[in-house]
């Protein structure tokens, strides 16, 4: 497992009148977090279109524990839990300052030719990024 933190700040923009942040953010923050961790390990998503590979989420499955409001400090940690055939598998844990669990989340994306959107093996930049950041 690789596992990467991510810590952001709540933007007025994502908060909802009740002053809370937006349940449709967390997909976003989820997203940036995912490709914060590919970064890390040498991947940038342009890298993998460049590669001719798009990798739409195909599942997302979300528990909300408590609120976040505007200017908040959050922290996501972001873990690739799995990779087998096309798919990939994170989960994801957002905390607030106090280290509380505001919510998790678990997202299952699908490797796909970015041509023809059949799904299709993770490329080589890919595994070969995750294998030697297993080994170190």
């Amino acid at each position: 497992m690789i596992e990467h933190i991510y810590t952001l700040r709540v933007m007025y923009p994502d908060t909802d009148k009740m002053g809370t942040v937006h349940h449709s953010n967390y997909a976003k923050y989820y997203e940036t977090a995912r490709w914060e961790l590919f970064r890390t390990i040498g991947i940038s998503y342009q890298s993998v279109e460049e590669a001719g590979f798009m990798l739409p989420v195909i599942s997302m499955s979300v528990r909300f524990h408590k609120t976040a409001n505007y200017d908040d400090i959050l922290t996501v940690k972001t873990t690739l839990k799995a990779m087998k055939g096309v798919r990939i598998w994170f989960n994801y844990k957002i905390y607030n300052a106090k280290y509380e669990l505001i919510n998790d989340a678990e997202t299952v994306l699908a490797f796909v030719n970015k041509h023809n959107w059949k799904p299709c093996a993770a490329p080589e930049i890919v595994i070969n990024a995750i294998e030697l950041k297993r080994k170190e």
